[in-house]
């Protein structure tokens, strides 16, 4: 490490040469002051004795001379390092330059400023090339960084159109198992749906059979029903709850339009005489309903069925049309029977009579 304490006595210390104002200085005996202490140099007559280390400062002191007095008449040039890169032909000799340029210092002919001269102009081209190549190495640097950013770029592209893919791909997925889930969903209602059609069906034919049967036996045997002549009692075993013409506020029109005959749920409906069913089906307070128009136009009326035997078409006296049933608005199993003449109600009670049935 440096110091600054001052130096020991009996030692002087040697002074560096100053070429004053930017100009040349060669050293002489005069200028150049005798070195004292342990290298101090014996003087030989006639002339400036010269040691080895002497000659090395003068010819250091030669070089920068010539170097500060070329700088101050010319132009500054900038000076870099030489080419690396293998473009610097013709001036891998410069170290040799210099040391020719001393020497000529050191032989007094004043030549050192000329070879200092030279050797600038030898080297002004050196800049030009270095700058070639600093330029080319940046155009490289920047060429790559644009390369890397271009790759990032496609391949955050290429993440998102993946991510897209497995999000399409995942919701193609879920409509596809929802549209198999509902069409799974819907062939099994229509499974259900025809079984229970078929299940109907087969109940149905079932009744309409048990119909037939009992028909036919009622027919053969002559029991279970009133006939007097070409007229029979809508039904057997019942009991007569309801008259016509009761007050009420169960009925909407204030008293009773018909005859209830309380009977067992399924027991036998028959026409109470011929003629042709015009209506059958579901009349909101009277149920399931058929209406039989009999040759001189009466209607009768057969109201809160179970079931119907018989839907269309003529039908002769005593045939089974339906069962008794207790659809519609009712409080127990019955048959209501009504007779209408020329869209008016009459007394069934009085009519049956008049037809020879007793009720």
């Amino acid at each position: 490490m440096a110091s600054n304490s001052p130096a020991p006595d009996g030692i002087d210390v040697q002074e560096t040469p100053t070429a004053g104002a930017w100009g040349e200085w060669n050293p002489t005996e005069d200028s150049a002051r005798p070195v004292r202490g342990k290298h101090r140099v014996l003087k030989a007559r006639g002339g400036l004795a010269r040691s080895s280390t002497v000659l090395g400062v003068g010819v250091i002191a030669a070089v920068g001379a010539g170097g500060i007095a070329t700088a101050q008449d010319r132009p500054q040039v900038s000076i870099s390092m030489p080419d690396l890169l293998g473009g610097g032909d013709g001036h891998s000799d410069s170290g040799a330059d210099a040391v020719r340029t001393a020497a000529a210092a050191d032989s007094g002919t004043g030549t050192g400023t000329e070879a200092g001269v030279a050797g600038g102009a030898e080297t002004a081209a050196v800049p030009q090339q270095g700058g070639d190549a600093g330029e080319a190495l940046l155009n490289r640097i920047l060429l790559q960084a644009e390369s890397q950013q271009d790759a990032d770029q496609a391949q955050a592209r290429a993440d998102a159109e993946r991510t897209a893919r497995e999000a399409a791909a995942q919701e193609a997925k879920a409509q596809k198992e929802a549209a198999d889930k509902e069409a799974e969903t819907a062939r099994a209602a229509a499974e259900q749906a025809a079984a229970a059609e078929k299940e109907a069906a087969e109940k149905a034919a079932a009744e309409q059979t048990a119909t037939k049967a009992a028909t036919g036996s009622g027919s053969g045997s002559g029991s279970g029903s009133q006939s007097a002549g070409s007229w029979s009692l809508p039904t057997s075993s019942y009991t007569l709850t309801s008259h016509y013409g009761v007050a009420g506020s169960m009925w909407s029109s204030g008293y009773h339009t018909g005859l209830d005959f309380a009977a067992p749920t399924g027991t036998p409906v028959k026409a109470v005489g011929s003629g042709k069913v015009i209506s059958a089906g579901w009349s909101g307070a009277y149920g399931y309903r058929i209406v039989l128009k009999l040759d001189d136009g009466t209607e009768i009326w057969y109201c809160h069925l179970s079931s119907m035997s018989v839907t269309s078409g003529s039908v002769g006296a005593g045939e089974t049309i339906g069962r008794v049933g207790a659809t519609g608005n009712v409080t127990g199993a019955h048959l209501h029977l009504e007779v209408r003449k020329g869209g008016s109600t009459v007394d069934p009670l009085a009519w049956l009579g008049s037809k020879g049935l007793d009720v």
